[in-house]
């Protein structure tokens, strides 16, 4: 069995963990970068990624992929569907992390499995996203369509507030993507699905209304009732995610549930500060099932 690992950064904590655990297992594996993809069309070999020919792995494991144009994100993704076509397994797929790295995309798809999901508001017109500002009681926090790690989010609760807001991203021809915003303790739960379990929760306990643990949140165990944990797994398999973290809010007034975000490449060295599970070690199974199947 041979392992690839895409990643921009081999002597990361996520993918040292990883090789840690593929060699316990005696698992041969090889970290490359996925900037490095070279393919070929009526030629032989197919795909070559950091000098290797992806023919040969039985599975590719995306840990990142980075920031770059428009046409080099859409190559990266149409060779992780080419690699797909091949019959390589690719975790996760590159259908899932199309859905997961669009905040719109993953929200519609939520709310049509009827998991609870923050009233949202997409729109490309300014006058329209003054109106949604205002449906959506006049507290709203502004997201990038694509982002993560809690960068380029902004709360806004003041219409003048918006009106500058709302100008600045219609003259960088920014699509207005509002969400309300769900009191909640500055705090918020993440979940680490593998496959049809959760194998580690965390609350995370944020200095301000933003809890990502890279903004500088505290992790704490929490323990998922039954419910929320088939509904993390819901929400995991209606992306199509092999492994996702899945991040839920506690609305502080009423205590509904909702599931603000699914990341298909998701971090867990917070996490694992607070679990016994070793969540490299049950990745590292769930791909060696995977390609045994």
């Amino acid at each position: 069995m041979k392992i690839g690992i895409l990643t921009s950064n081999p002597m990361d904590w996520h993918i040292q963990s990883l090789v840690r655990e593929l060699e316990r297992v005696h698992v041969e594996h090889v970290c490359f970068p996925v900037t490095s993809f070279a393919t070929r069309i009526s030629g032989s070999p197919r795909v070559v990624c950091g000098g290797y020919d992806l023919a040969e792995f039985d599975a590719v494991l995306v840990r990142a992929i980075p920031g770059g144009s428009l046409e080099q994100i859409i190559f990266r993704m149409d060779t992780l569907h080419r690699l797909e076509n091949f019959g390589i397994r690719v975790i996760n797929s590159a259908s899932a992390i199309e859905k997961c790295v669009d905040k719109y995309y993953t929200s519609t798809l939520l709310e049509d499995a009827g998991i609870l999901t923050p009233k949202t508001i997409a729109t490309e017109g300014f006058r329209s996203a003054m109106q949604a500002f205002d449906e959506l009681g006049g507290d709203v926090v502004v997201k990038p369509l694509f982002g993560s790690f809690g960068v380029g989010m902004v709360r806004v609760d003041d219409r003048d507030v918006a009106h500058r807001v709302f100008k600045a991203l219609q003259m960088a021809r920014n699509v207005f993507y509002l969400q309300e915003f769900v009191p909640h303790e500055n705090q918020d739960i993440r979940a680490f699905v593998i496959g049809d379990k959760v194998v580690a929760s965390m609350l995370r306990l944020g200095e301000s209304w933003k809890t990502n643990i890279a903004r500088g949140a505290k992790a704490k165990p929490y323990r998922l009732s039954p419910e929320l944990e088939e509904s993390c797994v819901k929400a995991s398999k209606v992306v199509g995610c092999d492994y996702a973290g899945v991040d839920i809010l506690q609305s502080e007034e009423d205590g509904r549930f909702f599931v603000t975000e699914v990341n298909s490449t998701p971090g867990w060295e917070g996490l694992q500060t607070v679990t016994k599970t070793n969540i490299a070690d049950s990745l590292t199974k769930y791909i060696i099932e995977a390609c045994s199947k």
